[in-house]
Protein backbone atom coordinates (compact mmCIF):
# COMPACT_ATOMS: atom_id res chain seq x y z
CA UNK A 1 0.00 0.00 0.00
CA UNK A 2 2.69 2.51 1.28
CA UNK A 3 4.74 1.75 -2.45
CA UNK A 4 1.83 2.37 -4.51
CA UNK A 5 0.64 5.43 -2.11
CA UNK A 6 4.43 6.89 -3.01
CA UNK A 7 3.96 5.78 -6.67
CA UNK A 8 0.54 8.04 -6.94
CA UNK A 9 2.20 10.85 -5.44
CA UNK A 10 5.43 11.13 -7.52
CA UNK A 11 2.22 11.43 -10.20
CA UNK A 12 1.33 14.66 -8.71
CA UNK A 13 -1.33 12.87 -6.00
CA UNK A 14 -1.82 14.26 -2.45
CA UNK A 15 -2.17 10.74 -0.44
CA UNK A 16 -4.00 10.98 2.72
CA UNK A 17 -2.50 7.40 4.32
CA UNK A 18 -4.78 6.12 7.10
CA UNK A 19 -4.22 3.81 9.57
CA UNK A 20 -5.54 2.21 12.66
CA UNK A 21 -4.36 3.04 15.61
CA UNK A 22 -2.67 -0.01 16.74
CA UNK A 23 -0.83 -0.40 13.21
CA UNK A 24 0.13 3.29 12.67
CA UNK A 25 2.11 2.91 16.42
CA UNK A 26 3.60 -0.39 15.33
CA UNK A 27 5.43 1.07 12.35
CA UNK A 28 8.41 3.63 13.29
CA UNK A 29 10.05 4.79 10.38
CA UNK A 30 7.32 7.18 8.66
CA UNK A 31 8.42 10.16 10.10
CA UNK A 32 10.53 11.54 6.94
CA UNK A 33 7.48 10.60 4.68
CA UNK A 34 5.63 13.00 6.93
CA UNK A 35 7.92 16.44 6.05
CA UNK A 36 7.23 15.74 2.43
CA UNK A 37 4.92 18.07 0.72
CA UNK A 38 1.92 16.14 -0.34
CA UNK A 39 1.94 13.36 2.40
CA UNK A 40 0.22 13.08 5.00
CA UNK A 41 -0.81 10.69 7.90
CA UNK A 42 -4.40 10.37 9.75
CA UNK A 43 -5.26 7.90 12.24
CA UNK A 44 -8.65 6.04 13.01
CA UNK A 45 -9.53 4.49 15.98
CA UNK A 46 -9.57 0.52 16.00
CA UNK A 47 -11.21 -0.15 19.45
CA UNK A 48 -8.13 -2.17 20.48
CA UNK A 49 -5.39 -0.97 22.49
CA UNK A 50 -1.67 -1.71 20.89
CA UNK A 51 -0.55 -4.17 23.52
CA UNK A 52 -4.38 -5.96 22.58
CA UNK A 53 -4.13 -5.76 19.01
CA UNK A 54 -0.42 -7.14 18.53
CA UNK A 55 0.02 -9.68 21.30
CA UNK A 56 -3.33 -10.74 23.11
CA UNK A 57 -6.06 -10.95 20.46
CA UNK A 58 -3.83 -12.01 17.25
CA UNK A 59 -5.15 -11.42 13.71
CA UNK A 60 -9.14 -12.50 14.98
CA UNK A 61 -9.37 -10.25 17.54
CA UNK A 62 -7.78 -7.29 15.21
CA UNK A 63 -10.25 -7.88 12.41
CA UNK A 64 -13.22 -8.19 14.39
CA UNK A 65 -12.23 -5.07 16.12
CA UNK A 66 -11.84 -3.39 12.63
CA UNK A 67 -14.79 -4.68 11.22
CA UNK A 68 -16.96 -3.44 14.53
CA UNK A 69 -15.45 -0.09 15.09
CA UNK A 70 -13.91 1.67 12.47
CA UNK A 71 -17.09 2.85 10.09
CA UNK A 72 -18.06 5.61 12.28
CA UNK A 73 -13.97 6.81 12.40
CA UNK A 74 -13.19 6.80 8.79
CA UNK A 75 -16.63 8.47 7.89
CA UNK A 76 -15.89 11.38 10.60
CA UNK A 77 -12.12 11.38 8.85
CA UNK A 78 -13.57 11.42 4.98
CA UNK A 79 -16.26 14.06 6.35
CA UNK A 80 -13.32 16.48 7.78
CA UNK A 81 -11.13 16.16 4.98
CA UNK A 82 -13.60 16.79 2.21
CA UNK A 83 -15.47 19.77 1.30
CA UNK A 84 -16.28 20.44 -2.06
CA UNK A 85 -17.83 23.90 -1.54
CA UNK A 86 -14.68 25.41 -0.28
CA UNK A 87 -12.34 23.38 -2.45
CA UNK A 88 -11.48 20.67 -1.21
CA UNK A 89 -12.32 17.38 -2.20
CA UNK A 90 -11.08 13.93 -1.48
CA UNK A 91 -11.36 12.29 -5.28
CA UNK A 92 -11.07 8.35 -4.96
CA UNK A 93 -10.07 6.37 -1.19
CA UNK A 94 -7.96 3.68 -2.54
CA UNK A 95 -8.34 0.70 0.05
CA UNK A 96 -7.21 -2.66 1.21
CA UNK A 97 -9.36 -5.42 -0.08
CA UNK A 98 -9.69 -6.74 3.39
CA UNK A 99 -10.96 -3.37 5.24
CA UNK A 100 -14.31 -3.22 3.05
CA UNK A 101 -16.11 -0.96 5.62
CA UNK A 102 -14.53 1.47 3.53
CA UNK A 103 -16.88 0.86 0.27
CA UNK A 104 -20.03 2.09 2.07
CA UNK A 105 -18.56 5.28 3.81
CA UNK A 106 -16.74 6.31 0.64
CA UNK A 107 -20.85 5.89 -1.38
CA UNK A 108 -22.01 7.87 1.51
CA UNK A 109 -19.80 10.69 0.89
CA UNK A 110 -20.25 10.24 -3.04
CA UNK A 111 -16.42 9.45 -3.84
CA UNK A 112 -15.27 6.44 -5.82
CA UNK A 113 -13.54 3.57 -4.64
CA UNK A 114 -10.93 1.82 -5.74
CA UNK A 115 -9.71 -1.43 -4.14
CA UNK A 116 -6.05 -2.05 -3.46
CA UNK A 117 -5.67 -6.34 -3.13
CA UNK A 118 -2.62 -7.34 -1.53
CA UNK A 119 -2.94 -10.95 -2.29
CA UNK A 120 -2.18 -12.96 -5.72
CA UNK A 121 -4.96 -12.90 -7.86
CA UNK A 122 -5.03 -16.81 -7.21
CA UNK A 123 -5.49 -16.25 -3.91
CA UNK A 124 -8.29 -13.58 -4.15
CA UNK A 125 -9.87 -16.38 -6.31
CA UNK A 126 -9.73 -19.28 -3.91
CA UNK A 127 -10.83 -16.91 -1.31
CA UNK A 128 -13.73 -16.23 -3.16
CA UNK A 129 -15.30 -19.70 -3.15
CA UNK A 130 -15.24 -19.65 0.34
CA UNK A 131 -18.84 -19.09 0.55
CA UNK A 132 -19.12 -22.18 -2.22
CA UNK A 133 -17.10 -24.53 -0.16
CA UNK A 134 -19.28 -24.27 3.16
CA UNK A 135 -22.28 -24.37 0.59
CA UNK A 136 -21.39 -27.62 -0.90
CA UNK A 137 -20.19 -28.92 2.58
CA UNK A 138 -16.67 -29.40 2.09
CA UNK A 139 -15.72 -26.85 4.82
CA UNK A 140 -15.87 -26.77 7.98
CA UNK A 141 -14.28 -29.83 8.45
CA UNK A 142 -16.20 -32.74 9.76
CA UNK A 143 -13.47 -33.41 12.37
CA UNK A 144 -9.99 -32.64 13.31
CA UNK A 145 -9.11 -36.59 11.80
CA UNK A 146 -9.34 -34.89 8.52
CA UNK A 147 -6.67 -33.18 8.55
CA UNK A 148 -4.24 -36.41 8.66
CA UNK A 149 -6.73 -38.45 6.75
CA UNK A 150 -5.80 -37.46 3.05
CA UNK A 151 -9.36 -35.26 2.97
CA UNK A 152 -7.48 -32.32 2.43
CA UNK A 153 -6.48 -33.26 -0.67
CA UNK A 154 -9.47 -33.51 -1.94
CA UNK A 155 -9.54 -31.78 -5.87
CA UNK A 156 -11.52 -28.78 -6.54
CA UNK A 157 -12.78 -29.09 -10.29
CA UNK A 158 -15.33 -26.28 -10.44
CA UNK A 159 -12.97 -23.32 -9.73
CA UNK A 160 -12.56 -21.26 -13.07
CA UNK A 161 -9.01 -20.55 -14.36
CA UNK A 162 -7.69 -22.90 -11.22
CA UNK A 163 -6.96 -26.52 -11.90
CA UNK A 164 -5.44 -29.44 -10.00
CA UNK A 165 -6.45 -27.59 -7.01
CA UNK A 166 -6.79 -29.64 -3.52
CA UNK A 167 -8.53 -28.60 -0.81
CA UNK A 168 -5.29 -27.67 1.22
CA UNK A 169 -4.10 -25.46 -1.29
CA UNK A 170 -6.99 -22.97 -1.15
CA UNK A 171 -5.80 -21.64 2.41
CA UNK A 172 -4.95 -22.72 5.66
CA UNK A 173 -7.29 -21.01 7.74
CA UNK A 174 -9.63 -23.72 6.03
CA UNK A 175 -8.75 -26.06 8.56
CA UNK A 176 -11.24 -25.60 10.70
CA UNK A 177 -14.14 -27.73 12.29
CA UNK A 178 -16.39 -24.53 13.30
CA UNK A 179 -19.37 -23.78 11.36
CA UNK A 180 -18.73 -20.02 12.56
CA UNK A 181 -15.39 -19.97 12.19
CA UNK A 182 -14.83 -16.06 11.95
CA UNK A 183 -11.56 -15.93 9.71
CA UNK A 184 -13.06 -17.99 7.11
CA UNK A 185 -16.53 -16.14 7.13
CA UNK A 186 -14.58 -12.87 7.22
CA UNK A 187 -12.26 -13.51 4.08
CA UNK A 188 -15.01 -14.83 1.94
CA UNK A 189 -17.17 -11.50 2.93
CA UNK A 190 -14.49 -9.25 2.14
CA UNK A 191 -13.91 -10.79 -1.25
CA UNK A 192 -17.19 -10.78 -1.76
CA UNK A 193 -17.59 -6.80 -0.79
CA UNK A 194 -15.20 -6.41 -3.11
CA UNK A 195 -17.53 -6.44 -5.96
CA UNK A 196 -18.89 -3.33 -5.81
CA UNK A 197 -16.07 -1.41 -5.98
CA UNK A 198 -15.13 0.67 -9.09
CA UNK A 199 -11.63 -0.54 -9.68
CA UNK A 200 -9.61 -3.62 -8.39
CA UNK A 201 -6.10 -3.27 -8.52
CA UNK A 202 -3.35 -6.93 -8.01
CA UNK A 203 -0.05 -6.77 -7.35
CA UNK A 204 0.98 -8.69 -9.79
CA UNK A 205 1.59 -9.46 -13.86
CA UNK A 206 -0.51 -10.72 -16.95
CA UNK A 207 2.26 -13.34 -17.69
CA UNK A 208 1.94 -15.13 -14.38
CA UNK A 209 -1.44 -15.31 -13.26
CA UNK A 210 -2.97 -14.95 -17.04
CA UNK A 211 -5.89 -17.60 -16.65
CA UNK A 212 -7.12 -16.67 -12.82
CA UNK A 213 -6.99 -13.10 -14.16
CA UNK A 214 -8.86 -13.84 -16.92
CA UNK A 215 -11.66 -15.92 -14.99
CA UNK A 216 -11.35 -12.95 -12.13
CA UNK A 217 -12.54 -10.42 -15.18
CA UNK A 218 -15.11 -12.48 -16.22
CA UNK A 219 -16.91 -13.05 -12.74
CA UNK A 220 -16.05 -9.24 -11.05
CA UNK A 221 -18.65 -6.50 -11.97
CA UNK A 222 -15.42 -3.58 -11.21
CA UNK A 223 -12.62 -2.92 -13.86
CA UNK A 224 -9.36 -5.19 -13.13
CA UNK A 225 -6.09 -4.06 -13.80
CA UNK A 226 -2.85 -5.52 -12.94
CA UNK A 227 -0.05 -3.19 -11.75
CA UNK A 228 2.58 -5.06 -10.57
CA UNK A 229 5.63 -5.90 -9.39
CA UNK A 230 5.04 -2.40 -7.36
CA UNK A 231 8.33 -3.51 -6.05
CA UNK A 232 10.02 -3.13 -9.60
CA UNK A 233 7.56 -0.07 -10.24
CA UNK A 234 8.97 1.50 -7.14
CA UNK A 235 12.41 1.30 -8.28
CA UNK A 236 11.59 2.70 -11.70
CA UNK A 237 10.71 6.10 -9.62
CA UNK A 238 13.59 9.14 -10.22
CA UNK A 239 12.49 10.19 -6.74
CA UNK A 240 15.10 9.80 -4.01
CA UNK A 241 12.56 11.21 -1.14
CA UNK A 242 10.26 8.52 -1.37
CA UNK A 243 13.01 5.97 -2.06
CA UNK A 244 14.60 6.61 1.07
CA UNK A 245 11.92 5.83 3.55
CA UNK A 246 10.48 2.22 4.66
CA UNK A 247 7.15 1.19 5.92
CA UNK A 248 8.93 -1.70 7.99
CA UNK A 249 7.84 -2.59 11.40
CA UNK A 250 10.93 -3.41 12.50
CA UNK A 251 14.46 -1.27 12.23
CA UNK A 252 15.67 -2.98 8.73
CA UNK A 253 20.02 -4.37 10.03
CA UNK A 254 21.27 -3.11 6.27
CA UNK A 255 25.04 -4.19 7.51
CA UNK A 256 23.27 -7.52 5.95
CA UNK A 257 24.41 -6.59 2.72
CA UNK A 258 27.54 -5.86 3.41
CA UNK A 259 28.40 -9.48 4.75
CA UNK A 260 26.46 -11.04 1.90
CA UNK A 261 29.04 -8.57 -0.23
CA UNK A 262 31.32 -11.17 1.12
CA UNK A 263 29.58 -14.09 -0.54
CA UNK A 264 29.86 -15.81 -3.97
CA UNK A 265 27.24 -16.00 -6.66
CA UNK A 266 24.26 -17.76 -5.62
CA UNK A 267 25.62 -19.11 -3.01
CA UNK A 268 23.56 -18.06 0.22
CA UNK A 269 20.44 -19.13 1.70
CA UNK A 270 18.29 -16.42 2.64
CA UNK A 271 15.41 -17.31 5.24
CA UNK A 272 12.60 -15.10 6.12
CA UNK A 273 9.12 -15.99 7.62
CA UNK A 274 7.67 -12.62 6.97
CA UNK A 275 6.18 -10.35 9.93
CA UNK A 276 3.33 -12.36 10.88
CA UNK A 277 4.28 -16.15 11.12
CA UNK A 278 4.67 -17.76 14.53
CA UNK A 279 7.09 -20.89 14.93
CA UNK A 280 6.90 -22.92 17.97
CA UNK A 281 10.88 -23.63 19.94
CA UNK A 282 10.80 -27.02 18.40
CA UNK A 283 10.23 -25.85 14.96
CA UNK A 284 12.47 -23.06 15.50
CA UNK A 285 15.07 -26.06 16.09
CA UNK A 286 14.46 -28.20 13.43
CA UNK A 287 15.00 -25.64 10.87
CA UNK A 288 17.69 -24.71 12.60
CA UNK A 289 19.21 -27.81 12.18
CA UNK A 290 18.13 -28.77 8.83
CA UNK A 291 19.54 -24.70 7.54
CA UNK A 292 23.18 -25.28 9.69
CA UNK A 293 23.45 -29.08 8.73
CA UNK A 294 23.43 -28.38 5.13
CA UNK A 295 26.43 -26.61 5.78
CA UNK A 296 25.72 -23.31 3.15
CA UNK A 297 26.08 -19.98 4.49
CA UNK A 298 22.81 -18.24 5.07
CA UNK A 299 21.24 -14.92 5.99
CA UNK A 300 18.05 -15.89 8.68
CA UNK A 301 16.00 -12.84 9.52
CA UNK A 302 14.89 -14.38 13.27
CA UNK A 303 12.30 -11.53 14.29
CA UNK A 304 11.56 -10.39 17.99
CA UNK A 305 7.94 -11.90 18.06
CA UNK A 306 8.95 -14.93 15.70
CA UNK A 307 8.46 -17.47 18.62
CA UNK A 308 5.66 -18.55 20.66
CA UNK A 309 6.99 -17.34 24.07
CA UNK A 310 9.39 -15.25 22.66
CA UNK A 311 12.15 -17.46 22.72
CA UNK A 312 14.22 -16.98 19.83
CA UNK A 313 17.55 -18.02 21.44
CA UNK A 314 19.54 -21.14 19.48
CA UNK A 315 21.49 -23.79 21.13
CA UNK A 316 24.60 -22.63 22.20
CA UNK A 317 26.33 -25.89 20.71
CA UNK A 318 24.13 -24.84 16.80
CA UNK A 319 25.79 -21.13 17.23
CA UNK A 320 29.25 -22.61 17.83
CA UNK A 321 28.66 -24.68 14.56
CA UNK A 322 27.41 -21.55 13.00
CA UNK A 323 30.21 -19.32 13.37
CA UNK A 324 30.71 -16.82 11.04
CA UNK A 325 28.62 -19.27 8.19
CA UNK A 326 25.06 -17.85 9.10
CA UNK A 327 24.45 -14.73 10.12
CA UNK A 328 21.23 -13.69 12.32
CA UNK A 329 19.12 -10.33 12.26
CA UNK A 330 15.85 -8.77 13.90
CA UNK A 331 14.78 -7.79 10.40
CA UNK A 332 16.51 -6.97 6.96
CA UNK A 333 15.76 -4.63 3.80
CA UNK A 334 13.83 -8.10 2.06
CA UNK A 335 14.03 -6.50 -1.71
CA UNK A 336 17.83 -5.42 -1.47
CA UNK A 337 18.56 -8.75 -0.03
CA UNK A 338 16.97 -10.79 -2.82
CA UNK A 339 18.63 -8.42 -5.14
CA UNK A 340 21.86 -9.29 -3.97
CA UNK A 341 23.92 -11.78 -6.62
CA UNK A 342 24.56 -13.90 -3.74
CA UNK A 343 21.52 -15.08 -2.99
CA UNK A 344 20.71 -18.37 -4.26
CA UNK A 345 17.23 -19.75 -2.19
CA UNK A 346 14.84 -17.91 -0.57
CA UNK A 347 13.04 -20.41 2.43
CA UNK A 348 9.80 -18.85 2.73
CA UNK A 349 6.29 -18.77 4.25
CA UNK A 350 5.20 -17.56 0.77
CA UNK A 351 3.27 -14.44 1.88
CA UNK A 352 2.29 -12.53 -1.48
CA UNK A 353 5.11 -9.59 -0.80
CA UNK A 354 7.68 -12.28 -0.55
CA UNK A 355 6.41 -15.12 -3.04
CA UNK A 356 6.35 -11.88 -5.61
CA UNK A 357 9.79 -9.99 -4.82
CA UNK A 358 11.20 -13.18 -5.24
CA UNK A 359 9.97 -13.91 -8.82
CA UNK A 360 10.54 -10.03 -9.13
CA UNK A 361 14.39 -10.75 -8.40
CA UNK A 362 15.10 -14.39 -10.57
CA UNK A 363 15.08 -16.27 -6.90
CA UNK A 364 13.63 -19.93 -6.43
CA UNK A 365 12.10 -20.66 -3.31
CA UNK A 366 11.41 -23.14 -0.33
CA UNK A 367 8.02 -23.12 0.61
CA UNK A 368 6.31 -23.54 4.08
CA UNK A 369 3.44 -22.12 4.04
CA UNK A 370 1.48 -21.30 7.00
CA UNK A 371 -1.59 -19.16 6.89
CA UNK A 372 -3.92 -17.24 5.02
CA UNK A 373 -3.73 -17.65 1.41
CA UNK A 374 0.09 -18.64 1.85
CA UNK A 375 -0.78 -22.43 0.91
CA UNK A 376 -2.69 -21.08 -2.68
CA UNK A 377 1.04 -19.00 -3.27
CA UNK A 378 2.82 -21.96 -2.69
CA UNK A 379 0.89 -24.25 -4.65
CA UNK A 380 1.36 -22.01 -7.54
CA UNK A 381 4.97 -21.26 -7.02
CA UNK A 382 5.67 -25.23 -7.26
CA UNK A 383 3.53 -26.53 -9.57
CA UNK A 384 2.38 -24.06 -11.88
CA UNK A 385 5.38 -21.38 -11.86
CA UNK A 386 8.17 -24.40 -11.38
CA UNK A 387 10.17 -22.05 -8.77
CA UNK A 388 9.63 -23.49 -4.98
CA UNK A 389 9.49 -27.21 -3.48
CA UNK A 390 7.24 -27.28 -0.40
CA UNK A 391 8.57 -28.23 2.74
CA UNK A 392 5.90 -30.48 4.93
CA UNK A 393 4.13 -28.52 8.09
CA UNK A 394 5.78 -31.10 10.21
CA UNK A 395 8.88 -31.41 8.97
CA UNK A 396 11.91 -32.50 10.82
CA UNK A 397 15.70 -31.07 10.11
CA UNK A 398 17.25 -34.21 8.01
CA UNK A 399 14.15 -33.04 5.62
CA UNK A 400 15.00 -29.79 5.94
CA UNK A 401 18.51 -30.07 5.38
CA UNK A 402 17.95 -32.48 2.14
CA UNK A 403 15.74 -30.16 0.46
CA UNK A 404 18.10 -27.52 1.16
CA UNK A 405 21.35 -29.02 -0.37
CA UNK A 406 18.51 -30.21 -3.05
CA UNK A 407 17.94 -26.78 -4.04
CA UNK A 408 21.47 -25.69 -3.70
CA UNK A 409 22.98 -28.89 -5.76
CA UNK A 410 23.79 -28.13 -9.74
CA UNK A 411 20.65 -30.33 -11.32
CA UNK A 412 17.38 -28.73 -9.45
CA UNK A 413 19.37 -25.77 -8.51
CA UNK A 414 20.41 -25.10 -11.97
CA UNK A 415 16.79 -26.10 -13.65
CA UNK A 416 14.88 -23.52 -11.05
CA UNK A 417 17.03 -20.67 -11.04
CA UNK A 418 16.76 -21.06 -14.63
CA UNK A 419 12.81 -20.61 -14.67
CA UNK A 420 13.28 -18.20 -11.75
CA UNK A 421 15.45 -15.95 -13.76
CA UNK A 422 12.78 -16.10 -17.43
CA UNK A 423 10.40 -14.97 -14.73
CA UNK A 424 12.53 -12.36 -13.18
CA UNK A 425 12.71 -11.20 -16.85
CA UNK A 426 8.73 -11.75 -17.58
CA UNK A 427 8.39 -9.23 -14.69
CA UNK A 428 10.72 -6.81 -15.54
CA UNK A 429 9.26 -6.66 -19.18
CA UNK A 430 5.94 -6.03 -17.45
CA UNK A 431 6.76 -2.81 -15.27
CA UNK A 432 8.34 -1.09 -18.39
CA UNK A 433 6.92 1.18 -20.74
CA UNK A 434 4.60 -0.92 -22.84
CA UNK A 435 4.52 -3.59 -20.77
CA UNK A 436 1.44 -4.80 -19.26
CA UNK A 437 1.60 -3.45 -15.74
CA UNK A 438 3.19 -0.11 -16.98
CA UNK A 439 0.32 0.24 -19.50
CA UNK A 440 -2.38 -0.51 -16.89
CA UNK A 441 -0.75 1.78 -14.08
CA UNK A 442 -0.92 4.86 -16.94
CA UNK A 443 -4.45 3.67 -17.36
CA UNK A 444 -5.26 3.79 -13.55
CA UNK A 445 -4.06 7.29 -13.49
CA UNK A 446 -5.49 8.37 -16.33
CA UNK A 447 -8.63 7.42 -14.45
CA UNK A 448 -7.64 9.52 -11.32
CA UNK A 449 -7.11 12.00 -12.75
CA UNK A 450 -10.19 12.17 -14.58
CA UNK A 451 -12.14 11.70 -11.45
CA UNK A 452 -10.31 14.69 -9.95
CA UNK A 453 -11.35 17.13 -12.81
CA UNK A 454 -14.70 16.05 -12.80
CA UNK A 455 -15.11 16.80 -9.06
CA UNK A 456 -13.69 20.17 -9.41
Amino acid sequence: MMQLAKILHSRGFFITFVHTDCMHKRLSTLGSLECLDGFRFEVISDGLTPSLGEVKEGPKGFLQSVKENCVSPFRDLLRKLHHPSDGHRVTCVVSDAFMTFTLKVAEEVGIPEVIFCPTAACGFMAMAQYHELMRRGLVPLKDESCIGNGYLDTTIDWIPGMRDIRLRDLGGCLQTTDPNDFIVNFLADEVQNTSTASVIIFNTFDDLEDGVLHAIKSIFPPCIYTIGPLSLQFRLLPDNALKSTTSSMWKEEAECLKWLDSHEVASVIYVNFGSSTVLTENQLIEFALGIVHSKYPFLWVIRPNLVMGGNTNLPQELMDEIGGRGKLVDWCPQEEVLAHPSIAVFLTHCGWNSTLQSISFGVPMLCWPFLWEQQTNCKYACQEWGVGVEIDTNAKGKEIEALVKEMMGEEKGKEMRKKALKWKESAQTAVKEGGSSHTNLEILIQELLQSRDSSN
